[in-house]
């Protein structure tokens, strides 16, 4: 059977669990997620096992230890894992939510009603906590989930939904709601990209090369997330013990994640001040500063160059530069961001309204980290990935999000 033939197959069973998720009550749904917790702890030891094999075959190809460390599972992550779906278990369900509504002139009641998509694709990278988020996510929201995490974390991904499989059919759920895409290479994503009709979105998550061929790609429609060209702006009116705190949190607390900060601009009325202060404090901490001509007069720090600008680092390397006032920045700002998030650390209120509305990003920060734009740092307590886009969602991607809506109009013989 062809690649594309499996999949519409796959994607068919799909669709006809998605019937029954979507009418299934918050208190079904809940007790799926409930046992999807307890079945991973249950069975941690063949899921542990699988991801053992996952992480052996990573280390013997000499990938990088920050991806090892990201498809790496331990008795600690699992528990953290399963508490995150019992908290996800007692969030509002989002299904049945009005949007809107009202009584029309000619006695119509019109509502507004959040519904779930569907069918939900899954395409991502190395972390199989992804893997029982996504699931999570969309069942709480009443999506069926296609899963497809990348070959590195194949073995973790079968044993895992294997176990969330079996959870959900033991509350009485179809456990074709959740299903790993099969098949080995790229024919199987491909023919995921090109399953119109059968799957309603679909949601990369990864770096920059998997969005962009998703999204250049796909015929099914497309929520991109996630690359994070992170700027922060330290403002003339900033205070600088402030402003050091918060660029030394956006750059160093974890650097590989897409909120982390990978580019800081300093107004030049502080910026001899300032460099006196961050550049040890960066270095410190084993961060390589690419910095301009004004950054170059320290020890250590490499040339800037355009393919730094515009570099999503992921690692403990930051780009750097001194810029003359706030609209240079932005100007920088819009040059080179991927719309993620940005950061502005100043006293002065107009300086920040004035960045606030000129960037044009998801999430602008103001004297506070980049590493706040987070599903749970923002009491959304989950989400699927972080859109970078425009349409339908943008930002954080909480249960909300997840879902579509339609219209509900009620009469009494009412006819046009």
């Amino acid at each position: 059977m062809s690649a594309e033939a499996v999949i519409r197959e796959v994607a068919a069973k799909a669709r006809e669990a998605s019937y029954e998720l979507a009418v299934a009550p918050r208190s079904v749904k809940d007790a799926a997620l409930h046992a999807m917790a307890d079945a991973l702890l249950a069975r941690a030891e063949e899921v542990l096992e699988a991801n053992a094999t996952d992480v052996a075959r990573a280390e013997a190809s000499g990938s990088p230890a920050n991806i090892i460390d990201r498809l790496t599972l331990t008795p600690e992550r699992l528990d953290g894992i399963a508490g995150a779906l019992r908290e996800l278990a007692a969030l509002p369900d989002p299904v049945g939510d009005v949007v809107r509504g009202s009584t029309l002139a000619n006695g119509l009641e019109l509502r507004q009603v959040r519904v779930p998509f569907g069918v939900v694709g899954m395409i991502y990278e190395a972390r199989p906590n992804v893997t029982v988020d996504a699931a999570g996510i969309c069942l709480k929201s009443g999506n069926a989930a296609l899963l497809r995490g990348s070959s590195n974390i194949a073995a973790s991904n079968d044993a895992i939904v294997a176990v969330l499989r079996d959870a959900v059919a033991s509350v009485g759920l179809p456990a074709d709601v959740i299903q790993v895409v099969p098949g080995e290479g790229h024919d199987p994503v491909k023919a995921l990209m090109r399953a119109r009709g059968l799957v309603d979105v679909l949601i990369p998550r990864g770096g920059a090369g998997l969005i962009r061929t998703v999204v250049e790609e796909s015929t099914v429609p497309v929520i991109e997330t996630g690359v994070g060209n992170v700027h922060v702006y330290v403002d003339k009116a900033a205070d600088l013990d402030k402003a050091l705190s918060i660029v030394i949190n956006s750059k160093t607390q974890r650097t590989s994640v897409c909120n982390s900060a990978e580019s800081l601009l300093v107004h030049a009325d502080i910026a001899k001040e300032f460099l006196s202060k961050v550049v040890p404090a960066l270095q410190e901490r084993g961060v390589q500063i690419h910095g301009d001509e004004a950054f170059q007069g320290y020890d250590l720090v490499e040339p800037v160059t355009d393919e730094d600008y515009a570099a999503e680092f992921l690692a403990l390397k930051i780009s750097a530069a001194v810029v003359p006032d706030l609209d240079a920045a932005v100007a920088h700002i819009r040059r080179w961001s991927s719309g993620h998030t940005e950061a502005i650390v100043t006293e002065d209120l107009r300086a920040a309204r004035r960045f606030t509305a000129a960037v044009d990003s998801a999430a602008v920060m103001v004297n506070a980290s980049t590493r706040f734009t987070d599903g749970g740092e923002f009491g959304f307590g989950a989400e699927i990935g972080i859109s970078t886009q425009k349409l339908h969602a943008r930002g954080p991607m909480g249960l909300p999000e997840m879902t579509s809506t339609k219209y509900v109009v009620t009469g009494d013989g009412h006819v046009r």
